[in-house]
């Protein structure tokens, strides 16, 4: 007897488990279902001891919150600067003038250095003599021009900001002033002939641009 029950074990120990499985039967013990809708989640553990709206940066704080107004959108309230380029004042007339000025002045420089290069007699007709010549012109000529309108620029919001804010109010003749005062300091070191001629240049390109604004 012991020796089958021995024999039987060995044959259950050996089995396959793969075959095992295949013939094992489950069964699922009746009693009470618990339905999804009244299964217990997470959130009705946590809501028992937390509030979640303490948990948000801004709870309890009601009228103790301070606002940071900015201004980005107000124009210049001076009479007379509301024209078709809107601006905020000085310093926006200061940057964006000077930087726009800057980069027409390199591009109309490299364009002439650019002519200036291609046209120019060379010893040697050769291609790299050739790209030598053009770079050499377009460096020189645009970061003259560049240089200078910037200058121009910079000194000129500058000078007429300054008008705008002595006399309360923004005109074509502040800009005027502005461009001729602007020109004699530009050229002040080379005489008073071309101070002078530089006076009038700005003075009338101030103007210009001051009555383009206007109109546009």
């Amino acid at each position: 007897m012991s020796s089958d029950k021995q024999t039987s074990n060995q044959a259950s120990s050996s089995r396959d488990p793969t075959e095992y499985l295949r013939s094992a039967t489950f069964s699922k013990s009746e009693g009470a279902t618990i339905s999804p809708e009244n299964a217990v989640t997470a959130s009705d553990l946590l809501l028992g001891s937390y509030d979640p709206a303490k948990l948000h940066p801004l709870a309890d704080l009601g009228d103790k919150l301070d606002y940071l107004l900015l201004d980005d959108d107000k124009t210049n309230e001076l009479p007379g600067a509301g024209t078709a380029i809107p601006s905020r004042g000085w310093s926006d007339d200061l940057c964006y003038g000077t930087g726009t000025m800057y980069l027409s002045g390199l591009a109309v420089g490299g364009a002439w250095g650019l002519r200036e290069g291609a046209r120019r007699p060379l010893a040697v007709s050769n291609a790299r003599l050739r790209i030598n010549s053009v770079l050499n012109s377009v460096t020189r000529r645009g970061t003259f021009i560049g240089n200078s309108a910037g200058v121009l620029a910079l000194v000129y919001n500058g000078v007429n900001s300054s008008i705008d804010a002595a006399r309360g109010k923004h005109d074509i003749l502040g800009s005027v002033s502005a461009g001729a005062i602007t020109g004699a300091l530009y050229k002040s070191t080379a005489g008073v002939k071309p101070a002078l001629s530089a006076a009038i240049f700005m003075s009338g390109m101030a103007g210009f641009w001051s009555y383009v604004k206007k109109i546009i």
